[in-house]
């Protein structure tokens, strides 16, 4: 088994997820088998109980784990199915040593950070890469993204347990890719002091990053990756420009002409493979017609919905057709707005706010014949909007009476 480890610095929100998902669809386009495991510092058990306004989207798997929305991504990007074992939280993790030492596993020892905890986050990386993909098929590369920023005490104990495997391992058999921002001033010169900090408290870690991916809205040009290169004591070509792209599943592609794939494949001894081109046809394929749909939401970030979203743009994606999609507030729209739109969508959500709202919407799909889903909350609204407006249910009906097994 080989290991891609991925780390950000500077700030969070850089696109570790999107970069580790666009790695692994390089890898798999070259006929490699790739899974991938999310790492989330925080201390709850799992993403389920977490505020999507605040965390975005609670991304539910197969198994009916709740997750991290990059397990989405990655999920889209390697079209494979993940379990609850590929998101790790230091919740889960502590949980698992305390009552390890409750049961007496360890025969009495003085429990710490190390060895104790390290060792059961690479026990829980481990189990995540050995288990078969889509039920039977067996990853040769696995893809690990530690969450948070390098220099956040949370990330600690887990940089520390990807030091230690790195050394455990091959060298051929582990890489380590750190992603980090590269601004630009005002005259629009980029400005590499950040990622230099960043790869020096990485170091300190004792983690040596082989490939730096620069995040920015323009490329980056060879003046820069050249003074990355002598100050963060790498090959020129371990250098990757990752510009701001207007779609997501545009950035293996460009990933790919920054000759990523070659560097990867130097490093951890890959043989070279002829390349599935089904990935880049699909992405490149030329829109024939146009669909609008209205998503009727009571939260204002599309971060909440993101599944949803993508659905939507890789079911127009099939068909050639390009997706519009319109946000309206639940508790502000008028149902007027709805005209304009082909299709309406009510996903999921907590709570009595804006609930009238998603009634209104639904009652407007139903009178007008626009097609209509509805998600979770919105599909059981759909059953209170019927029942309200079609039955005449105006009061909640009472349990039935009839005897168990008429």
């Amino acid at each position: 088994m080989k290991y891609i480890f991925i780390t950000g610095g500077v700030m969070s929100g850089l696109g570790k997820g999107i970069t580790a998902a666009s790695v692994g669809r390089i890898l798999k386009s070259r006929g490699y088998n790739v899974t991938a495991v999310k790492i989330d510092p925080y201390l709850n058990i799992d993403a389920g109980t977490m505020n999507p306004g605040q965390h975005g989207e609670v991304f539910v798997l197969s198994d009916g784990g709740e997750v991290d929305l990059d397990l989405g991504n990655y999920e889209r990007f390697l079209d494979i199915d993940l379990g609850v074992t590929h998101n790790i939280t230091t919740g889960k993790v502590y949980r698992t040593v305390i009552e390890m030492e409750r049961r007496g596993d360890y025969l009495g020892e003085t429990v710490q950070i190390i060895p104790h905890i390290t060792e059961q986050i690479k026990t829980c990386i481990r189990n995540a890469a050995e288990t078969a993909i889509n039920g039977d098929v067996q990853a040769e590369i696995c893809l690990v993204e530690v969450g948070g920023t390098v220099g956040d005490i949370e990330s600690m104990p887990f940089l520390e347990a990807v030091r230690q495997m790195r050394g455990e391992l091959p060298r051929v058999d582990s890489l380590l890719i750190h992603v980090t921002l590269i601004p630009a001033d005002s005259m629009g010169d980029m400005k590499t002091k950040p990622t230099q900090h960043s790869v020096k408290a990485l170091r300190e870690l004792g983690l040596y990053a082989d490939i730096i991916v620069g995040r920015s809205e323009q490329p980056i040009g060879s003046n820069t990756k050249r003074k990355i290169s002598a100050f963060c004591d790498l090959p020129q070509a371990g250098v990757i420009s990752a510009a701001t792209v207007p779609d997501i599943y545009q950035v293996p592609m460009e990933m790919e002409k920054e000759g990523l794939a070659d560097v990867l494949s130097k490093h951890m001894g890959l043989e070279k493979r002829l390349v599935n081109s089904d990935w880049y046809s699909l992405v490149n394929r030329e829109y024939t017609s146009r669909v609008s749909v209205a998503i009727v939401s009571k939260y204002g970030i599309e971060d909440v919905y993101l599944s949803i979203k993508e659905a939507l743009k890789h079911a127009g994606r099939a068909l050639s057709t390009e997706v519009k999609i319109g946000w309206l507030d639940a508790e502000r729209y008028e149902p007027a707005h709805l005209e304009e739109y082909d299709g309406i969508l009510v996903p999921g959500g907590f709570g009595p706010r804006g609930i009238q709202g998603k009634i209104d919407a639904i009652t407007f799909a139903r009178t007008t014949g626009i097609p209509f889903l509805g998600l979770c909350l919105g599909f059981q609204m759909a059953v209170v909007e019927y029942s309200r407006n079609v039955l005449g249910w105006t009061e909640p009906r009472a349990k039935s009476s009839v005897k168990a097994g008429m």
